[in-house]
Order: structure tokens, then sequence, then C-alpha cells
């Protein structure tokens, strides 16, 4: 599998990255034992995981995949995220002892000494932007923390972390920014995307698949054993059910019948390949699911098919995101 630069640093991570959320709830240590192996095989080198997903759960079972000894560590390029929290009154706490105690705490999970890349899981309003920040200057300079970045930052809050970061020696530079990209879901290319690239923060594209509605399984229903149908994941999935993403999915899979590839291949192709992404992390419920999308390392789409699909997504653009002469 190709690799690709983190943005503007030395960090080189897999163009198609593991993603966990599932695992040590609905993805057990078999199967996950089972997709490592398959994303290992294929070249894939960049696994995300959070603190929060199962409750600590995936960060476990990654553990115990390290300690049977199915790949070494060196072999991995772990990337976790910390800043979330169960509080009805507080979502997100940025602070810089809730972060490096929820570090200390995944690393402990993981059984590592460090991560390649720790992310803060998203922009905590309570918390000023320069504490944050620090967290992520300490995580590095002890070692604990290899690269750092954000996630879910609006574009504002990007470009705000990023110049700070940039503003004195010894801070060090955001890595990746970790934000939902699909072509059901292009609200990043307004005002995050552009951020990032001016920036030189690479773009790590979670939920590729628009939360699994483009690769066509719910084209004519909810299948039972799918996400839409999970007690935990179906309102994951039901905001893009509609009758303009199903337009969209009807496109990807015409687009597809003309390859002679999947709907799957064709939108996860698509994210690939923008500018800006460094990687686009692909969760699985099985591993021959992961095997259908570790095939799209052998598909580029054809400039005409590709615009064909930008036309069909692309997001309302207003004032004052459009081009001035459209005014």
């Amino acid at each position: 599998m190709e690799k690709r630069q983190l943005g503007r640093t030395g960090l080189r991570v897999s163009r198609l990255g593991l993603g966990t959320m599932t695992w040590g709830r609905d993805t057990e240590v078999a199967e996950a034992a089972e997709q490592l192996k398959v994303f290992l095989d294929a070249g894939g080198s960049l696994v995300d995981t959070a603190d929060v997903y199962s409750d600590g759960g995936a960060e476990y079972l990654l553990a115990r995949l390290l300690d049977d000894g199915l790949v070494a560590r060196a072999e991995l390029v772990i990337a976790t995220k910390s800043g979330s929290v169960p509080f009805a009154e507080r979502r997100f706490d940025g602070s810089r002892g809730h972060l490096l105690a929820a570090l200390d705490a995944s690393l402990h999970r993981l059984g590592t000494d460090y991560v390649d890349l720790w992310q803060v899981h998203a922009f905590d309003p309570a918390t000023p932007t320069e504490e944050t920040l620090h967290a992520l200057d300490l995580a590095v300079a002890s070692g604990r923390a290899r690269y750092v970045g954000v996630a879910n930052f609006s574009g504002w809050q990007l470009a705000k972390a990023a110049t700070w970061q940039h503003g004195a020696p010894g801070r060090v530079p955001l890595a990746s920014t970790q934000m939902e990209y699909s072509l059901l879901q292009r609200g990043i290319e307004r005002e995050v995307l552009p951020a990032a690239l001016d920036a030189g923060v690479g773009l790590l594209a979670s939920s590729p698949l628009g939360r699994g509605v483009l690769t066509g399984k719910y084209r004519h229903g909810v299948p039972q054993d799918s996400r839409g149908a999970s007690p935990y994941l179906s309102g994951f999935v039901q905001p893009y059910l509609g009758e303009r993403f199903r337009r969209i999915v009807d496109a990807v899979a015409t687009a597809a019948d003309g390859l002679a590839s999947s709907p799957l291949a064709v939108a996860l192709s698509w994210v690939r390949d923008r500018p800006g992404v460094a990687a686009a992390v692909v969760g699985a419920r099985t591993a021959a699911q992961l095997t259908s999308a570790l095939s799209v390392e052998a598909l580029t789409l054809p400039d005409e098919i590709r615009s064909a699909l930008d036309d069909i997504s692309a997001p309302v653009r207003r004032y004052p995101d459009q081009d001035w002469n459209e005014l």
C-alpha cells in the first residue's frame, strides 16, 4: 500500500487507515485479529483509535493483539485521541491536566510507552486554546507522543491552533486534523480543508464511506446485520438516508457498474485521492468487508467520473464561500 507524508512532517502513514471504533464492543478479539492481519498483509500501517472507543476497550484489545505477537509495535503507526468526557454538562475537556492524564491512561491500556500520533478529540471552548496546545508540546517533549494533531476543529479553530504552534520555538507543529469526509459529507471543504492545506496539516478522513451508506447496502432498506440496525449506531447512520443522499449513492453505484467495480471502491477512491487527504480511515465489521475496502488500492477514478461525482455531491456554497464573481 502506498505511504504518504502526514502534513509537513516526517511521519509516513498508509493511505488507508484501520479504524477501531467498534473494537471491544461489536468486534471481539478473534475478528479484530483477523482484520489486523488482513490490513498488515495489504501493507497498511495506520491504526486509529481513541480513549472513548468502547470506553477504552478498543485500546485494550489492540494491546492484546500486540501482546499476542500478531504484530510488532514498530510496524504500526498507532493514533489515539483524548478529550471526550461523558458528562452532560461538558462533552469535551481540553484542559492540560485532563489531556495528559488521559494520555497516560491510553498508554497504560495500549501497553506501550508512546503513541505515534496523539490528537485532541474536539475543541473545548471552556479551556484556553494555548493551554490545550501546551499539553501537546509536553506530550512530545516527554516522549509519550511522537506527533500531535487535532480532530473535529472548525476552520478558524484549526487555523488558530496551527498558527499558535508555529508562533514560537519549541512548540510542536500540528501534523494532522481528523474530520469526517465523504461524498455525503463535504462540509470541511468550505473552511477546514483550505486551512489545513495552508498550514501544512494532513487530513485523516474518517467515515469515508458515509457511515457505510455509500456501500449501497441501504438502498432498499436497513439490513438487520448492519450498523443502521445496531442499537448503538443506528443514530449514526440515519442522517445519511434521506433523498439527497440517495441520489448520490445511486450515482456512485452507476459509476461502479461502468468501472466493473463496487460502490465501496468508487466512494473510497474518491476520498483517498482528494487534495490534502493523507489517509482515509476505514472501519469494518468483518475481515471480509475490510478486504473489500483494501481492494481500492488498485483503483484510480477516471477524471470524467470524478468530475461527475463532484457535481452531484457538491455542497451548497453561499456568501462568503463562493467566488466573488458569482455574487
